[in-house]
């Protein structure tokens, strides 16, 4: 009987089961499954959010913009619960955040006119979202995350200026075979009109342009509040670094030793000839004042700043009186970095200084920053408003964003 049970079981395999190689399959099919869910539904999610943040960002414009329309102007303060405080507590324009996820408003004031800058961020995913008074919703993207094309560095973006992370050139624009490029050998790629060193920039890489106003503001904003570029290391005391500027040598010059900010200049520390400086995210860029004036993308037919009894063009000070303002897109005054002092600074700060008149109203391009014999006007804040758009210079580059 005991022999029949046995040989019944082998006939019907009661006693088989799975081997081990089979389970390990069934094992790894079941893991890949299981990944394959938790990415598409990831996916999913990731979308969900993303839909959710740029639909509560375009609500919240309209509500803003209709709250500029009622009361002259935006809010001017964060907002208190979602809600516009100041300069008027008007409850029907508080904005709707949808769930899991929080408004960041910010006053852009050193725009003219003033704009804001409105982020929405979803807590859970850290996914972030921004709007601005006169963009779409963009993704906001981690700084550690940009990633630049060879030669430039990861720049912070400024709510001041608007701006978001970006990348710009760390040196300025070289002549590489017709291409613009970010290198220390040769010489910068001069006499170059705004015009043409805006289709040239559009061609370094995919996303490229020249530089604008606001991203030179937020470069300028930024190494001005790290105190290692200043001679006596605080923001403010002494004087922040301004480049080649003394003629000698008399021309623009290549970096020939990118570990010596002093390079080719034949000066050393603490000689304000320091061509490197350094950004709050340790990045280093080159030449931002002195060896090249470089064009920006700001254009103007009018609202110079300057002085009112002016009859030409004329260097002044920042801090010069009686100084009209104008009506530039982006404030190019010290104060509107709101940098702690700012607006008492000037050229012995080594800022630069401004070339302008107030009654030109023809069509001018901006350029920035100075060149090699520029001396005490040259500084990160320099600007001339003298060129024509169309108008070259053997002094005068330019320097590529993205």
């Amino acid at each position: 009987m005991k022999k029949q049970n046995s040989l019944n079981k082998l006939k019907y395999g009661l006693n088989r089961g799975f081997t081990i190689v089979e389970l390990l399959v069934v094992i790894v099919v079941i893991g890949i499954l299981a990944a394959i869910t938790v990415v598409s539904y990831t996916g999913i999610s990731q979308k969900a959010v993303a839909v959710s943040l740029q639909s509560d960002l375009a609500s919240a414009k309209k509500k803003l913009q209709m709250y500029y329309t009622d009361y002259g102007s935006y809010p001017t303060a964060p907002l208190t619960n979602n809600c516009p405080t100041s300069p008027v507590n008007d409850p029907k324009y508080c904005l709707k955040a949808s769930s899991g996820s929080t408004f960041i408003y910010t006053l852009a004031s050193g725009l003219s006119p003033a704009g804001f800058r409105l982020d929405a961020e979803h807590t859970a995913s850290a996914v972030k979202y921004r709007i601005t008074n006169d963009a779409s919703p963009e993704l906001v993207t981690d700084i550690s995350s940009l990633t630049c094309p060879t030669g430039f560095i990861p720049v912070p973006g400024s709510s001041t200026y608007n701006t978001n992370n970006f990348c710009v050139m760390k040196y300025e624009a070289k002549n590489v075979a017709g291409v613009a490029t970010s290198q220390p050998e040769l010489t910068p790629w001069v006499s170059i009109s705004q015009t043409t060193a805006m289709t040239t920039a559009t061609a370094a890489c995919s996303g490229c342009h020249l530089i604008t106003e606001a991203e030179w503001m937020t470069i300028a904003q930024n190494v001005l509040s790290v105190p290692s570029n200043w001679s006596t290391g605080t923001v403010g005391s002494g004087f922040i670094f301004s480049g080649h500027n003394d003629n000698a040598p008399a021309n623009a010059l290549a970096v020939t030793n990118p570990a010596d900010g002093y390079s080719d200049t034949g000066n050393v520390s603490p000689s304000n000839q320091k061509r490197s400086l350094t950004l709050t995210n340790g990045e280093v860029i080159w030449d931002l004042a002195g060896n090249v004036w470089e064009w920006t993308n700001g254009q103007t037919t009018g609202g110079q700043p300057g002085i009112t009894n002016e009859t030409g063009y004329a260097w002044k000070e920042w801090t010069a009186t009686p100084m009209t303002t104008g009506s530039l897109a982006v404030n190019p005054f010290p104060a509107s970095t709101n940098i702690t002092g700012a607006s008492t600074w000037n050229a012995t700060n080594g800022i630069g200084r401004l070339y302008s008149y107030v009654n030109d109203n023809n069509l001018r391009g901006f350029i920035r920053g100075g060149n090699w014999l520029g001396g005490s006007g040259d500084g990160v804040l320099a600007l001339a408003l003298n060129r024509a758009p169309g108008g070259t210079g053997t002094g005068v580059g330019f320097r590529v964003s993205r």
